[in-house]
Protein backbone atom coordinates (compact mmCIF):
# COMPACT_ATOMS: atom_id res chain seq x y z
CA UNK A 1 0.00 0.00 0.00
CA UNK A 2 1.52 3.12 -1.10
CA UNK A 3 1.94 6.40 0.86
CA UNK A 4 0.65 8.11 -2.39
CA UNK A 5 -2.62 6.51 -2.66
CA UNK A 6 -2.94 6.91 1.41
CA UNK A 7 -2.39 10.95 0.93
CA UNK A 8 -4.60 10.92 -2.10
CA UNK A 9 -7.35 9.07 -0.25
CA UNK A 10 -6.86 11.71 2.50
CA UNK A 11 -7.21 14.43 0.67
CA UNK A 12 -9.97 13.30 -1.83
CA UNK A 13 -11.97 12.85 1.51
CA UNK A 14 -11.17 16.34 2.60
CA UNK A 15 -11.95 18.25 -0.87
CA UNK A 16 -15.08 15.69 -1.28
CA UNK A 17 -14.57 16.47 -5.28
CA UNK A 18 -11.81 14.74 -7.97
CA UNK A 19 -11.20 17.86 -9.53
CA UNK A 20 -10.18 20.04 -6.19
CA UNK A 21 -7.79 16.93 -5.45
CA UNK A 22 -6.15 16.41 -8.80
CA UNK A 23 -5.38 20.22 -8.89
CA UNK A 24 -3.92 20.35 -5.36
CA UNK A 25 -1.98 16.88 -5.86
CA UNK A 26 -0.63 18.53 -9.05
CA UNK A 27 -2.13 15.28 -10.92
CA UNK A 28 -5.02 14.07 -13.56
CA UNK A 29 -8.60 12.99 -12.46
CA UNK A 30 -7.82 9.59 -13.75
CA UNK A 31 -4.78 9.44 -11.88
CA UNK A 32 -6.84 10.53 -8.63
CA UNK A 33 -9.24 7.42 -9.84
CA UNK A 34 -6.65 5.29 -10.11
CA UNK A 35 -5.20 5.59 -6.80
CA UNK A 36 -8.71 5.23 -5.16
CA UNK A 37 -9.17 1.96 -6.81
CA UNK A 38 -5.77 0.22 -6.41
CA UNK A 39 -6.76 0.88 -2.89
CA UNK A 40 -10.12 -0.50 -3.07
CA UNK A 41 -8.57 -3.77 -4.86
CA UNK A 42 -6.01 -4.06 -2.52
CA UNK A 43 -8.52 -3.67 0.65
CA UNK A 44 -11.43 -5.59 -1.01
CA UNK A 45 -14.07 -2.84 -0.49
CA UNK A 46 -15.51 0.09 -1.98
CA UNK A 47 -13.74 3.55 -0.04
CA UNK A 48 -16.27 5.85 -1.87
CA UNK A 49 -20.02 5.66 -2.74
CA UNK A 50 -20.36 5.33 -6.73
CA UNK A 51 -23.59 6.53 -8.49
CA UNK A 52 -24.19 9.33 -5.79
CA UNK A 53 -24.00 13.10 -7.30
CA UNK A 54 -22.95 13.82 -3.75
CA UNK A 55 -19.35 12.28 -2.67
CA UNK A 56 -20.32 9.79 -0.38
CA UNK A 57 -17.62 7.93 1.81
CA UNK A 58 -18.99 3.97 2.53
CA UNK A 59 -18.71 2.81 6.43
CA UNK A 60 -15.27 1.47 5.52
CA UNK A 61 -13.79 4.40 4.11
CA UNK A 62 -14.84 6.47 7.04
CA UNK A 63 -12.39 3.43 8.86
CA UNK A 64 -9.69 3.51 6.27
CA UNK A 65 -9.72 7.24 6.31
CA UNK A 66 -8.63 7.43 9.98
CA UNK A 67 -6.50 4.91 9.85
CA UNK A 68 -4.39 6.42 6.99
CA UNK A 69 -4.72 9.25 9.06
CA UNK A 70 -3.01 7.69 11.70
CA UNK A 71 -0.36 6.50 9.86
CA UNK A 72 0.39 9.57 7.67
CA UNK A 73 0.56 10.85 11.15
CA UNK A 74 3.57 8.48 12.59
CA UNK A 75 5.14 8.92 9.25
CA UNK A 76 5.35 12.94 9.20
CA UNK A 77 6.60 12.83 13.22
CA UNK A 78 9.29 10.11 12.30
CA UNK A 79 10.95 11.87 9.08
CA UNK A 80 10.62 15.05 11.83
CA UNK A 81 13.12 12.64 13.78
CA UNK A 82 15.11 11.70 10.84
CA UNK A 83 15.24 15.01 9.51
CA UNK A 84 16.60 16.72 12.93
CA UNK A 85 20.12 18.02 12.53
CA UNK A 86 20.84 17.08 16.30
CA UNK A 87 18.54 13.52 15.86
CA UNK A 88 19.85 10.61 17.64
CA UNK A 89 17.59 7.93 15.72
CA UNK A 90 20.00 6.17 13.63
CA UNK A 91 18.96 6.30 9.79
CA UNK A 92 19.74 2.55 9.72
CA UNK A 93 17.62 -0.43 10.73
CA UNK A 94 19.22 -3.77 10.82
CA UNK A 95 16.63 -6.84 10.09
CA UNK A 96 17.16 -10.62 10.13
CA UNK A 97 14.49 -13.33 8.19
CA UNK A 98 14.85 -16.72 7.33
CA UNK A 99 14.56 -17.61 3.90
CA UNK A 100 11.18 -18.41 3.56
CA UNK A 101 10.68 -14.59 4.78
CA UNK A 102 12.66 -13.22 2.47
CA UNK A 103 11.53 -15.56 -0.15
CA UNK A 104 7.88 -14.44 0.27
CA UNK A 105 7.16 -10.68 1.66
CA UNK A 106 10.42 -9.06 2.86
CA UNK A 107 10.77 -7.83 -0.47
CA UNK A 108 7.49 -5.83 -0.39
CA UNK A 109 8.46 -4.72 3.35
CA UNK A 110 11.76 -2.81 2.24
CA UNK A 111 9.90 -1.00 -1.03
CA UNK A 112 7.56 0.33 1.62
CA UNK A 113 10.29 1.19 3.91
CA UNK A 114 12.27 2.91 1.07
CA UNK A 115 8.70 5.08 -0.29
CA UNK A 116 8.22 6.15 3.92
CA UNK A 117 11.81 7.10 4.92
CA UNK A 118 13.38 7.90 1.29
CA UNK A 119 16.94 8.49 3.47
CA UNK A 120 16.72 5.13 5.79
CA UNK A 121 19.25 2.33 5.12
CA UNK A 122 18.40 -0.97 5.37
CA UNK A 123 20.66 -4.05 6.35
CA UNK A 124 19.09 -7.06 5.78
CA UNK A 125 21.04 -10.60 6.92
CA UNK A 126 19.70 -13.71 5.43
CA UNK A 127 20.37 -16.55 7.95
CA UNK A 128 18.75 -19.58 10.04
CA UNK A 129 16.88 -18.92 13.13
CA UNK A 130 19.89 -20.02 15.60
CA UNK A 131 22.24 -17.37 13.82
CA UNK A 132 19.31 -14.48 13.65
CA UNK A 133 18.49 -15.43 17.56
CA UNK A 134 22.42 -14.85 18.56
CA UNK A 135 22.62 -11.78 16.19
CA UNK A 136 19.31 -9.97 18.19
CA UNK A 137 21.10 -11.15 21.68
CA UNK A 138 24.20 -9.78 20.57
CA UNK A 139 22.36 -6.40 19.76
CA UNK A 140 23.21 -6.82 15.87
CA UNK A 141 20.07 -7.05 14.88
CA UNK A 142 16.85 -4.63 15.44
CA UNK A 143 13.96 -7.45 14.43
CA UNK A 144 14.08 -10.02 13.03
CA UNK A 145 11.88 -12.95 11.36
CA UNK A 146 12.48 -16.36 12.43
CA UNK A 147 10.85 -19.43 13.86
CA UNK A 148 11.44 -19.07 17.68
CA UNK A 149 12.05 -16.13 18.94
CA UNK A 150 14.36 -14.17 20.67
CA UNK A 151 13.95 -13.56 24.42
CA UNK A 152 15.42 -10.95 26.21
CA UNK A 153 15.66 -7.92 28.52
CA UNK A 154 13.80 -5.42 25.94
CA UNK A 155 12.88 -7.59 23.31
CA UNK A 156 9.25 -8.04 22.23
CA UNK A 157 7.39 -10.49 20.11
CA UNK A 158 4.48 -11.61 17.96
CA UNK A 159 3.06 -13.80 15.03
CA UNK A 160 3.55 -12.43 11.54
CA UNK A 161 1.79 -14.86 9.85
CA UNK A 162 1.81 -18.31 9.86
CA UNK A 163 2.98 -20.76 6.65
CA UNK A 164 1.47 -24.69 5.73
CA UNK A 165 4.10 -26.72 5.25
CA UNK A 166 4.10 -29.19 2.65
CA UNK A 167 6.35 -32.86 1.67
CA UNK A 168 7.12 -32.13 -1.88
CA UNK A 169 9.12 -34.21 -4.40
CA UNK A 170 10.02 -34.88 -7.72
CA UNK A 171 7.58 -37.36 -10.05
CA UNK A 172 11.33 -39.23 -10.02
CA UNK A 173 10.53 -40.64 -6.45
CA UNK A 174 7.52 -40.51 -5.52
CA UNK A 175 4.13 -41.13 -7.58
CA UNK A 176 1.71 -37.60 -6.94
CA UNK A 177 -1.48 -39.87 -6.80
CA UNK A 178 -0.38 -42.13 -4.56
CA UNK A 179 -1.38 -41.64 -0.74
CA UNK A 180 1.41 -41.99 1.90
CA UNK A 181 1.65 -43.19 5.23
CA UNK A 182 4.45 -41.91 7.66
CA UNK A 183 5.85 -44.91 7.72
CA UNK A 184 6.18 -45.12 3.81
CA UNK A 185 7.68 -41.16 4.06
CA UNK A 186 9.88 -42.75 6.37
CA UNK A 187 11.42 -45.37 4.46
CA UNK A 188 12.58 -42.22 1.87
CA UNK A 189 15.89 -40.05 1.63
CA UNK A 190 14.42 -36.43 3.70
CA UNK A 191 16.22 -33.28 2.55
CA UNK A 192 15.97 -31.51 5.58
CA UNK A 193 17.65 -28.44 7.69
CA UNK A 194 20.10 -29.53 10.27
CA UNK A 195 19.51 -31.05 13.48
CA UNK A 196 20.02 -28.28 15.97
CA UNK A 197 17.49 -26.07 13.86
CA UNK A 198 14.03 -25.61 14.76
CA UNK A 199 12.75 -26.78 11.69
CA UNK A 200 14.33 -29.91 12.32
CA UNK A 201 12.30 -30.25 15.66
CA UNK A 202 8.92 -29.96 13.67
CA UNK A 203 10.23 -33.51 11.58
CA UNK A 204 11.46 -35.43 14.29
CA UNK A 205 7.84 -35.63 16.48
CA UNK A 206 6.14 -36.18 13.01
CA UNK A 207 8.16 -39.48 12.95
CA UNK A 208 7.46 -40.05 16.62
CA UNK A 209 10.94 -41.76 16.48
CA UNK A 210 14.18 -39.77 15.25
CA UNK A 211 15.82 -43.10 14.79
CA UNK A 212 13.40 -42.92 11.72
CA UNK A 213 15.49 -40.15 10.29
CA UNK A 214 18.79 -41.14 11.11
CA UNK A 215 20.02 -42.86 8.21
CA UNK A 216 17.59 -41.17 5.85
CA UNK A 217 18.55 -37.60 6.21
CA UNK A 218 20.16 -34.82 4.06
CA UNK A 219 20.95 -31.78 5.80
CA UNK A 220 21.74 -27.92 4.42
CA UNK A 221 20.39 -24.36 6.19
CA UNK A 222 19.65 -23.26 2.89
CA UNK A 223 16.29 -23.27 1.68
CA UNK A 224 17.36 -22.81 -1.93
CA UNK A 225 19.84 -25.58 -1.80
CA UNK A 226 16.99 -27.99 -0.63
CA UNK A 227 14.56 -26.92 -3.31
CA UNK A 228 16.77 -27.62 -5.89
CA UNK A 229 17.83 -31.05 -3.99
CA UNK A 230 14.50 -31.83 -4.04
CA UNK A 231 14.09 -30.92 -7.86
CA UNK A 232 17.17 -33.32 -8.77
CA UNK A 233 14.98 -35.95 -7.09
CA UNK A 234 17.60 -36.68 -4.05
CA UNK A 235 14.79 -36.88 -1.85
CA UNK A 236 11.61 -35.93 -0.06
CA UNK A 237 11.41 -32.61 2.13
CA UNK A 238 8.78 -30.24 4.33
CA UNK A 239 8.67 -27.31 3.46
CA UNK A 240 6.63 -23.89 3.50
CA UNK A 241 4.63 -24.21 0.68
CA UNK A 242 4.72 -20.34 -0.65
CA UNK A 243 8.22 -20.98 -1.00
CA UNK A 244 7.73 -23.52 -3.77
CA UNK A 245 4.75 -22.71 -5.28
CA UNK A 246 6.46 -21.54 -8.49
CA UNK A 247 8.01 -25.16 -8.74
CA UNK A 248 4.69 -26.71 -8.24
CA UNK A 249 3.15 -25.01 -11.09
CA UNK A 250 5.88 -25.71 -13.51
CA UNK A 251 5.59 -29.88 -12.32
CA UNK A 252 9.22 -29.69 -11.19
CA UNK A 253 7.75 -30.59 -7.72
CA UNK A 254 4.61 -32.28 -6.74
CA UNK A 255 2.84 -32.02 -3.28
CA UNK A 256 3.30 -35.58 -1.45
CA UNK A 257 -0.57 -37.30 -0.26
CA UNK A 258 0.14 -37.98 2.94
CA UNK A 259 -1.77 -39.82 5.45
CA UNK A 260 -0.91 -37.59 8.40
CA UNK A 261 -0.63 -33.51 7.60
CA UNK A 262 2.37 -31.94 8.74
CA UNK A 263 2.09 -28.94 11.17
CA UNK A 264 2.22 -24.88 9.97
CA UNK A 265 4.80 -23.15 10.92
CA UNK A 266 4.49 -19.80 12.58
CA UNK A 267 6.64 -17.02 11.62
CA UNK A 268 7.45 -15.15 14.69
CA UNK A 269 8.83 -11.55 14.60
CA UNK A 270 10.88 -10.24 17.43
CA UNK A 271 12.23 -6.49 17.97
CA UNK A 272 13.91 -4.51 20.31
CA UNK A 273 11.55 -1.94 21.86
CA UNK A 274 13.68 0.00 24.26
CA UNK A 275 15.87 2.48 21.38
CA UNK A 276 14.79 4.35 18.27
CA UNK A 277 11.47 3.61 19.46
CA UNK A 278 9.83 5.45 16.70
CA UNK A 279 11.89 4.12 13.90
CA UNK A 280 11.79 0.38 15.01
CA UNK A 281 7.91 0.76 15.82
CA UNK A 282 6.91 2.36 11.98
CA UNK A 283 9.49 -0.75 10.91
CA UNK A 284 7.18 -3.21 13.09
CA UNK A 285 3.62 -1.54 12.01
CA UNK A 286 5.23 -1.78 8.03
CA UNK A 287 6.13 -5.55 8.72
CA UNK A 288 2.81 -6.26 10.20
CA UNK A 289 1.04 -4.94 6.98
CA UNK A 290 3.20 -6.61 4.69
CA UNK A 291 3.03 -9.83 5.93
CA UNK A 292 -1.33 -9.59 5.83
CA UNK A 293 -0.78 -8.28 2.29
CA UNK A 294 1.33 -11.16 1.27
CA UNK A 295 -1.39 -13.42 3.33
CA UNK A 296 -4.12 -11.60 1.09
CA UNK A 297 -2.46 -12.37 -2.13
CA UNK A 298 -2.24 -16.07 -1.85
CA UNK A 299 -4.25 -19.34 -1.36
CA UNK A 300 -5.27 -19.11 2.91
CA UNK A 301 -4.56 -22.54 3.26
CA UNK A 302 -1.00 -22.08 2.72
CA UNK A 303 -0.62 -18.85 4.42
CA UNK A 304 -2.87 -16.77 6.98
CA UNK A 305 -2.86 -14.22 9.91
CA UNK A 306 -3.24 -15.50 12.94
Amino acid sequence: MRILDMTTFVVLARNRHFGRTAQELNATQPAISTRLTALEQELGCRLVERGDREFKLTPEGEKALNAFQAILGDIGKLRDVLESPDASTPQLVRIGAIDSVAATWMPHLIETLHQTVPNLKIELTVEGTKLLTQGMNKGELDMMFAVDPAVGEGFRSFVSCILQMTWAGSAKIINPDRVYSVDELGSMPIISFPKDTPPYRQIAPYFQDERVLASKLTSTNSLFAIINLLIAGFGIGAIPTVTIQRELKMGLLHPIRVSKRFPPMPIIATYQSTTHQHLIQMVVEHARRSAAGFCATVDPSVAWID
